[in-house]
């Protein structure tokens, strides 16, 4: 979800936002699915930080347990579980747990969170798999919940050597001995080969692709012998297009002042940071130390087991080089961040025109960051080329959060967050900079002026004196990210789902509502009986709201008008004080006006209620307000469910 602003994977997330995140995994595991592929929705659940994030063992043999994230009842279902409760409902094929304690027990045989939550209340019919060596135990995983052991083996040494797992012939020993029901076994079976079979893969299903194995030990170093060398199928079809264009989507615009972008025609251009240029050690972001990224080469991706070994890239240079040759511009650049972090600009005159600032914020699994600023002396890059060009844009690629503490320097006129847009991210950019594309991202979260702000660190212990040591405990409960600056008041730079275009667009005056189911009771039926995603009244649609949105401005564009909700003054204490509950991206031509519908459900409108054990509609007026981001909100009313 991404609690932590410097969670090493946070960058594999969507949002720190449960409804966000939500919408995102449903449309993923539809779209992943409707090929006939398993989708896989991990990691299940509180899995926050990478610190400590599995057991270990120190070199005198003492084993150290991995962390405890202590969720309480009612923050878990509203926060936590809320987004994988979509992914259920969309039918994902499995769940991975993930590699944490859940309140001091493993995720991987956690028999309440597997079994009653995720098996129980959400209906879950796939098969739980696990993550590479999460699995501590046989039988308690079992009967925890845990349909199948990936990749098989103890540890990677076990694997090589074809020795000992924790399933396998241990679990036929224990049907056996009787420790584990031959029933439960059977279920196993059943919901592994469930979705093999849902999803026809039985049927004409493309085989695996020979060279995955020799790929990904070539990956991750495994000294894996290979007998030959095996060329990867080619499925790239149109799949640049599709990059380039879903790249310009994703890009947010965050500042722009007196109309900077889009570039007109720009007679010299200047490039600079270790961002814009092509990869130096191969179509690999990450060097043998994950923790820092190349120090030459655009950024496009993570590291981790969630990056990918890239077929091509266009680097950002490569595509404004490509854009300026067109209309007859000089280039010039720098790409050494030591050599700009010593203001050292010799070598550029004149002073062009336009100066843009490549920088980059990497992240990998298996580790946490340490800063929020973006990385290789970015300020030191930003403020020394700012002072030498007055008309300065700067663009990031970032795995997560950034400080910008040059953002209210003068000379920085634009701000750009193009995140991880992959290989066709120069040409991404290039659209949006010239303004082939006009820009209509939102950020998926809040950026904060100052490190400070963001309230929860990261959990690191500089000394263990017991393995039970390491314990997180999510005491702000709901309140993560603009939910935590909402609530303390604090002013963020950039709050949640913000993004600038080259067009205007104004809501109209009030928001009408219509109940669509009347006099609902409190809480779900209780004797109707759960089905994939939950009890089936939570996805029913009880209210529909209706805003005009219109594009007041010059030119045609999209932009994501968005709901927010904040419960009745008696909710329960900790309620956040808003939370989104619907947005629609949506394009107009000038001056066109469309209708944009909201559709409520019942789980959208209620609180989890840790007495009854389920979903309490609220019985006060519910506020609806709509607006362009968590803080822009125009148009307000209220709504009476219950």
């Amino acid at each position: 979800m991404g609690r932590h602003t410097m969670g090493g994977r946070n960058w594999e997330g969507f949002s720190p936002d449960p409804y966000l995140t939500g919408r995102s995994m449903d449309a993923t595991v539809r779209g992943i699915q409707d090929t006939g592929v398993q989708a896989v929705s991990k990691h299940f659940i509180g899995n926050e930080q990478e610190t400590q994030r599995t057991r270990t063992v120190s070199e005198d043999g003492s084993v150290i347990e991995g962390i405890s994230a202590n969720i309480d009842d009612r923050t878990l279902h509203e926060l936590y579980l809320w987004p994988f409760a979509d992914a259920v409902k969309a039918g994902t094929a499995s769940l991975m747990c993930s590699y944490n304690r859940v309140n001091q027990t493993y995720s991987c045989e956690n028999d309440h969170l597997l079994n009653t939550v995720l098996k129980g209340q959400l209906g879950f019919k796939g098969y739980v798999m696990s993550d590479f060596f999460a699995v501590h135990s046989g039988v308690k995983a079992a009967t925890g919940g845990l349909d199948m052991n990936m990749p098989g083996g103890i540890d990677l040494a076990s694997i090589y050597a074809g020795s000992t797992s924790f399933f396998g012939g241990n679990l036929t020993s224990a049907v056996n001995n009787g420790s584990l029901p031959i029933a439960r076994l059977d279920d196993m079976i059943r919901r592994v080969m469930t979705p093999y079979y849902a999803l026809k893969q039985d049927q004409g299903f493309p085989t695996q692709d020979p060279s995955s194995g020799p790929v990904l030990a070539r990956y991750f170093a495994q000294q894996i012998p290979i007998s030959a060398e095996i060329p990867a199928r080619d499925v790239r079809h149109n799949h640049a297009d599709v990059i380039r264009k879903l790249g310009a989507a994703g890009t947010v615009l965050l500042k722009n002042t007196n109309s900077t972008l889009p570039l007109v025609i720009p007679k010299t251009i200047g490039v600079f940071g270790n961002d814009a240029a092509d990869l130096s050690a191969g179509l690999d972001n990450a060097l043998k130390d994950d923790r820092t990224g190349t120090p030459l080469g655009t950024l496009d991706i993570g590291g981790g087991s969630g990056s990918g070994k890239h077929t091509t890239i266009i680097s950002p240079l490569d595509a404004i080089k490509a854009r300026a040759q067109k209309i007859g511009a000089r280039v010039s650049y720098i790409l050494d961040n030591t050599v700009l972090a010593a203001n050292d600009l010799h070598s550029i005159y004149p002073t062009p025109e336009v100066c843009i600032v490549f920088l980059k914020t990497y992240a990998s699994e298996g580790y946490d960051r340490t800063t929020l600023e973006a990385d290789w002396n970015s300020t030191l890059v930003v403020n020394n080329v700012a002072a030498r060009c007055p008309n300065t844009v700067v663009v990031t690629h970032s795995a997560g959060i950034n400080i910008m503490p040059w953002a209210s320097n003068p000379n920085v006129t634009a701000i750009i967050a193009a995140h991880l847009p992959g290989e066709q991210t120069g040409n991404s950019i290039v659209d949006i900079l010239w303004g082939d594309v006009n820009p209509s991202g939102k950020l998926p979260y809040t950026i904060p002026v100052n490190e400070t702000d963001c309230n929860i660190p990261i959990v690191n212990l500089t000394s263990i004196s017991s393995p039970t040591e390491w314990q997180a405990n999510f005491t702000e409960g709901q309140l993560i990210d603009y939910r935590a600056f909402d609530a303390k008041n604090v002013t963020p730079l950039y709050e949640f789902r913000f993004g600038l275009s080259y067009t205007t667009f104004d809501l109209g005056s009030s928001i009408s509502t219509k109940a669509l189911v009347k006099n609902p009771s409190a809480a779900p039926n209780p004797k109707t009986a759960v089905v994939i995603g939950g009890h089936p009244d939570l996805w029913l649609d009880l209210v529909k709201a209706t805003i005009q949105v219109s594009n007041s401005g010059k030119v045609a564009g999209a932009t994501v008008v968005q709901l927010y909700m904040s419960l009745p003054a008696d909710a329960p204490a900790g309620s956040p004080v808003r939370t989104l509950r619907g947005f629609k991206k949506i394009y107009l031509k000038p001056g066109h006006k469309s209708n944009v519908d909201f559709y409520l459900k019942r789980r959208d409108l209620s609180y989890w209620d840790v007495a009854s054990q389920q979903w309490v509609l609220p019985t006060g007026e519910i506020s609806l307000q709509v607006g362009f981001s968590s803080r822009d909100l125009r148009t307000r009313t209220t709504v009476r469910v219950f």
